[in-house]
């Protein structure tokens, strides 16, 4: 079957994978939000904080990419990445928000303004595509259709989730080097 309009055929399908883009950015951004705004004890934002400090203590760009590449790889399975998605959303948000209850430098600051720096951006979008994308691969089994058929524009999302994280950890770990008196808050994605 082939339509007497290919392009608006394509430029439909465009559009619609950009709506889908946009609920899974929104989908984690929603998920932070709610993270970063759980009420926890002192003793509670204590662990949290040294916890993950000593997460990163030894940590560099590669380390970057790769802790936020193994999530951003994950939520790519079908409705599991969905859930994965959210899960890191929520977590990142409470890391945020024990780091922020014990610096000064952040205390006051709204969790999303960490998200507008350039390797937060490139982490929202690389994370919104892998949860939309399980999305659609979800809903391509439950409707039974030939999954076989988003094997291609899967495997060129992951190479731009890729990309984009790669980019993403090294400018935010240039962004950290340049902040020498600020490593102490120094935060990923």
């Amino acid at each position: 079957y082939r339509s007497k309009y290919p392009y608006s055929e394509l430029h439909l399908t465009i559009k619609r994978r950009l709506l889908y883009l946009v609920f899974g950015i929104i989908t984690f951004l929603i998920s932070y939000y709610g993270g970063s705004s759980i009420h926890m004890s002192s003793s509670e934002v204590n662990e949290l904080k040294t916890r993950f400090m000593d997460q990163i203590k030894d940590i560099d760009q590669i380390g970057i990419f790769i802790n936020n590449a193994k999530i951003a790889l994950g939520m790519f399975v079908p409705l599991l990445g969905v859930g994965l998605g959210i899960f890191s959303g929520f977590s990142t948000g409470m890391v945020f928000n024990a780091i922020a209850a014990t610096s000064a430098n952040l205390n006051d600051m709204s969790p999303l303004l960490i998200l507008i720096t350039p390797f937060g951006l490139m982490e929202i979008v690389a994370y919104g595509l892998a949860i939309s994308r399980s999305g659609i691969l979800f809903y391509s089994l439950l409707k039974r259709k030939y999954w076989r058929e988003y094997l291609l524009s899967t495997l060129v999302e992951i190479g731009v989730v890729v990309i984009l994280l790669l980019s993403g950890a090294i400018i935010e770990w240039e962004m950290i080097t340049r902040l020498n008196g600020l490593s102490d808050t120094r935060f990923s994605i």
